[in-house]
């Protein structure tokens, strides 16, 4: 056993051992403004820690004026302190690890420090390093071990474990056993590292020659220098007991709640004995080295093995309780078997997060930028997992704002400048709450007054104004007005109103409006159209007669109002050369025939440019009707003969405005029996890309045919021509009487020759219609030669020659004298072209389509 430090020699080591940690490692730094030394346990009053004042590069000779201290919270043992004449952190009280921190692992000490004139917080974490102050202890001295003799080589038998309030390699480290001739020693590492040894049966045993072996068993730490405790072993060989009780499993786990209340169960332990009688009766109890506070924690029952709760468990004390359960039957000779327990806690949410105002610098003037420090506040939850999670926050409507510098540390911070004139004093809410469930909280309150400064700008009723005019307004006409307030008194409070520079629409903004200095009204300094600018905005500004002065500006959003001053425009159909449009329309189009679309636009907008078609005058109303809304001119039925074949309609296009206004068209429509290949004016046409070009055979086609039609008709011409010339002197003026020639009607030549002829003649009914050709000259008496064209060989280059006979001289028919006459005093005439002789499929319409 080793001897406490309170030793000289256990001091001089402590001493060497700090100046080694001291001198061997350099100075810490702050990470992220947060310094973290490491001390050993055990020291004396007055032992050194660390020079803040030097690592935090503080002035030491303000330490003790700026109020340079440890903050801690209520109820906490000031193991550490520092002295404000140098800055030094010293040992204040003995720090004895073990009783600090119970649990194993990394043991610190958590400083917060606060300096004032300014605020500042700093935080110091002090690891308490473990030394090797206690030496490995066995629950008892003498430990009794009843192994039978009819125990097999190799059997295990565990030994009760040594306890060592040291952690890491200061905690036991290893087992060792007297040398004896009949059992060896193995150990064993359990999940937590933690070392347990078991007796090993090398050699038979004999009861009748040796009836009980006494061992010595000794536990060893990893320190330095190693520490020792011992245990005497009696082995009592007994009497075969053959079968030993075992349990279901060597280990259990189970959770529990750590409020559950006493006499909860814990676990249903069952062992088995293959025994009978008192052989196979088993007793449950905890093992030799189950700790103190287990025992004061769980009992078990020794008949049941019911493990229950017996005293009030603590999650942020434990969170695991290890149990060690043993289990031997009442025979003779009974060997104890061993199970482990695992308690795993659950953490319930018990405990309500604790708040403390540190620090608290008030009055706050109200010209204090954004982020000044009003007050450091600590928050605590004893908690774990999210029921310790801690969010802290203010209440609403107040111009501050909690900002975590360290966890579990709030500083408050203003976020706005305040304004004394509207709040002289803030009570502010502080509410800490949890993230358990249900949730626990704490509310604070803390009183924050303010101090007067003038710094109040004015403010406008409004964001933003949105102004509505309408469009042909009078210039100099007020459109609306805009106010300000200043909260301020006196002169701060009076208040003058301008329009910032600025340009619309390449302008100044001074052309379009200004504004009344002192009351805030604005006027429009010219009339307004919707159709050049329909919205624009201003920046106003207000600003008092402080000093320095202060302003606002506001945004002013001026729309424009449509009024409906601009009539309905016909874009399509156009009227050519200022008549009216026309369009073909074939007789066979039936009910629904699209005839064409009449297309307007209104340059005004909304109901204003909504546009309705309509047909004002028509020739026959049954025959054509007008979509209200999209203006396509349909047909309402088929063409019947008694129909006109010249439609005059008139189409009204008119707004959607109050009062309306409109706008008219004339449009005439030409019933054809065939549409030619042209366009309307409804629409523009272009040909396919296919159309505009063909291949040069096709070309080279139509250039020979033309050329041989042309050759051909010439020679023709010629030789009639010719010919008529040279019965020219035995003809007595009589000229060519065609009576039974259809082609064209008859005509008498002049003396000159045939200077006119009618190219364009009516065909009786029932006759074909044909395109007839006088060709002047002599040719032989008795004939006059014309060149007739059908319909059908309308596009078509070759030409045909039909002689016609003229009556005899000794003929006297005086009816067709007169209508030789007749047709002579005609063809003396200029003729015009009738366009009712040619084929409707050779007209040409008046619209270009």
């Amino acid at each position: 056993m080793g001897a406490r430090p309170g030793s000289r020699w256990g001091q001089l080591f402590l001493r060497s051992l700090l100046f080694l940690l001291l001198s061997g490692s350099p100075a810490p730094r702050p990470a992220g403004g947060q310094l973290r030394y490491a001390v050993p346990e055990e020291l004396e009053h007055g032992a050194f820690v660390a020079n803040l004042g030097e690592d935090l590069g503080l002035d030491v000779s303000t330490l003790s004026a700026r109020r340079f201290r440890i903050v801690s919270r209520a109820g906490a043992r000031p193991y550490l302190e520092v002295n404000l004449e140098n800055g030094i952190l010293f040992v204040n009280e003995r720090i004895d690890r073990e009783e600090v921190c119970e649990a194993g692992g990394t043991c610190l000490l958590h400083l917060q420090l606060l300096v004032e004139s300014p605020l500042e917080l700093y935080r110091v974490e002090v690891e308490v390093l473990d030394i090797n102050d206690h030496a490995p202890t066995f629950p008892w001295q003498e430990y009794v071990l009843e192994v039978a003799e009819s125990a097999v080589l190799g059997a295990r038998f565990p030994l009760e474990s040594a306890q060592d309030p040291d952690v890491g390699t200061n905690s036991v480290h290893t087992y060792r056993l007297s040398p004896n001739g009949f059992f060896s020693l193995e150990v064993q590492t359990r999940s937590d590292a933690s070392k347990f040894a078991e007796l090993v049966l090398e050699r038979a045993l004999d009861r009748e020659q040796q009836r009980a072996h006494q061992v010595l068993l000794t536990a060893l730490d990893g320190g330095v220098p190693e520490r020792s405790g011992t245990a005497h072993i009696l082995v009592t060989v007994l009497d075969a007991n053959d079968n030993v009780p075992a349990f279901d499993q060597p280990l259990y786990g189970v959770s529990l709640p750590e409020d559950a209340p006493a006499g909860t169960l814990v676990i249903q332990l069952n062992a088995t004995d293959l025994d009978e009688g008192p052989n196979g009766e088993i007793e449950y109890s905890f093992s030799g080295h189950a700790p103190p506070r287990v025992r004061e924690l769980f009992h078990v029952e020794p008949r049941s093995g019911q493990v229950l709760l017996k005293g009030p468990l603590d999650y942020e004390r434990a969170s695991l309780h290890e149990l060690y359960v043993q289990a031997k039957d009442r025979g003779p000779s009974a060997v104890a078997v061993h199970c482990r327990v695992l308690v795993h806690l659950l953490d319930v949410n018990d405990n309500a997060p604790e708040v403390t105002l540190t620090s608290v610098s008030t009055p706050v003037l109200e010209d204090a930028p954004p982020g000044t420090v009003i007050a450091v506040i600590s928050v605590l939850d004893r908690d774990s997992g999210d029921n310790g999670r801690v969010s802290c926050e203010v209440g609403p409507d107040v111009p501050f704002e909690l900002r975590s510098s360290f966890r579990n540390y709030y500083t408050l911070v203003t976020t706005q400048t305040l304004d004394r004139e509207v709040v002289p004093e803030y009570n502010v809410s502080i509410t800490a709450r949890d993230m358990g469930s249900p949730a626990l909280l704490t509310r604070s309150t803390l009183t924050v007054p303010v101090s007067d400064v003038n710094d109040n700008a004015p403010r406008f009723l409004q964001p933003s104004y949105s102004v509505y005019v309408m469009e042909n307004n009078a210039p100099g006409a007020s459109i609306c007005s805009v106010s300000a307030l200043d909260p301020d008194c006196q002169q701060n409070a009076y208040l003058s109103y301008s329009i910032a520079d600025g340009h619309i629409h390449g302008m100044p903004v001074g052309t379009y409006v200004s504004i009344n200095s002192d009351s805030g009204h604005m006027y429009a300094l010219r009339s307004l159209d919707y159709e050049q600018i329909r919205s624009f905005q201003i920046q106003v500004q207000a600003q008092d007669a402080g000093f320095p002065p202060l302003s606002t500006n506001v945004t002013v959003h001026i729309f424009v109002l449509d009024q409906n001053d601009n009539a309905p425009v016909i874009v399509s159909p156009m009227p050519r050369n200022g008549s009216v449009a026309t369009e073909l329309v074939p007789r066979s189009a039936g009910p629904g025939y699209l005839v064409g679309t009449v297309s307007a636009v209104d340059a005004d907008a909304g109901l204003n440019a909504r546009l309705y078609y309509q047909l004002l005058q028509a020739t026959d109303f049954t025959l054509f009707s007008i979509a209200p809304d999209t203006g396509e001119l349909r047909t309402l039925r088929s063409f019947l003969e008694q129909d006109a074949t010249r439609q005059q309609l008139v189409v009204q296009v008119r707004d959607g405005g109050q009062p309306a206004l409109s706008a008219t068209m004339s449009l005439l429509l030409s019933v054809v029996d065939t549409m030619p290949q042209t366009l309307s004016d409804f629409s523009e046409f272009s040909l396919p890309p296919d159309a505009s070009s063909s291949s040069p055979l096709t070309l080279y086609l139509l250039v020979s045919l033309g050329s041989i039609s042309f050759t051909f008709l010439l020679a023709i011409l010629i030789l009639t021509a010719i010919r008529c010339r040279g019965e020219q002197h035995s003809r007595q003026g009589d000229g060519c009487s065609l009576p039974r020639c259809h082609c064209c009607p008859g005509s008498r030549p002049s003396p000159d020759g045939l200077k006119t002829s009618n190219l364009m003649a009516q065909p009786p009914a029932g006759t074909t219609a044909a395109t007839c050709l006088d060709v002047p000259g002599g040719g032989p008496p008795g004939y006059c030669y014309k060149v007739c064209l059908g319909p059908e060989s309308a596009q078509s280059d070759f030409m045909f020659l039909k002689p016609c006979s003229p009556p005899r001289n000794n003929e006297k028919d005086t009816g067709k004298q007169s209508r030789a006459s007749q047709h002579l005093q005609v063809s003396k005439q200029a003729k015009q072209p009738n366009t009712d002789c040619v084929p409707p499929s050779m007209q040409r319409p008046a619209l270009k389509r």
